[in-house]
């Protein structure tokens, strides 16, 4: 039996020929190993928990995954977004303890606005690249939800990655870990994004960048797979 479960959670604000190209690549990725969906509008992806319209905002990210955890068995649970381009390399690591978040920092980033297309590697941990325990991240959750119970308690600059905020959540401090995947994945930054909505194309790109990447070529090819 495999040890991990992928969980996916998406708001379903990608346009469908996006979503074919990231769902395929996916699914690639992922070979044999199950994926559990929870998704604002149903899905035919792994199992799907159809949660509804509840609207898309970053505590909503992470009460879908909440939602995806609980329903999984394994030990060690992945995360995966809709607009994120996976290889089967990054699923094959595990966290080297049950207490610690693995963050894969062999993520580029491509921003769907930039002339000529590049891709650009951030250096930070973000929730797209995790693997964890699961019963550590449901641990984790739910004592983040009990503290802010109702979404206006909470500060959302804070609310984001595991391992990064807690101590200005006033909750339990959780260690992380780094880790290179042999192929990289790739987070798209369009305008569908939470991320877009909240800093534009005033993002900046990383300092370590390229035209070029192993095993998924140009920039200004994969750029195409979101028009």
């Amino acid at each position: 039996m495999n040890d991990l479960t992928i969980i996916y959670y998406s708001a379903n604000t990608i346009s469908p020929q996006f979503y074919e190209h990231t769902k395929n690549a996916l699914l690639k990725a992922a070979g044999d190993i199950s994926i559990i969906s929870v998704s604002h509008k149903p899905m035919d992806l792994g199992k799907n928990i159809c949660v509804g319209d509840i609207g898309a905002s970053n505590i909503n990210i992470y009460k879908q995954l909440l939602i995806g955890a609980k329903e999984a068995t394994t030990e060690y649970i992945a995360t995966a977004e809709d607009d994120t381009l996976y290889s089967a390399s990054h699923f094959t690591h595990r966290p080297t303890t049950t207490g610690v978040f693995a963050y894969n920092m062999n993520k580029w980033s491509l921003f769907t606005w930039s002339e000529p297309p590049i891709f650009s590697n951030r250096g930070r941990r973000t929730l797209n690249a995790m693997i964890a325990p699961r019963k550590l991240l449901i641990e984790a959750l739910e004592e983040r939800f009990a503290k802010y119970p109702k979404d206006e308690m909470i500060q959302l600059r804070f609310w984001g990655e595991l391992g990064r905020y807690e101590k200005y959540l006033g909750v339990t401090v959780r260690e992380t870990e780094q880790f290179q995947s042999e192929i990289p994945i790739i987070m798209f930054n369009h305008p569908e994004s939470l991320n877009y909505k909240q800093q534009g194309e005033r993002k900046r790109l990383g300092i370590d960048r390229a035209f070029e990447l192993p095993y998924w070529g140009k920039a200004s090819d994969v750029v195409k797979l979101h028009q």
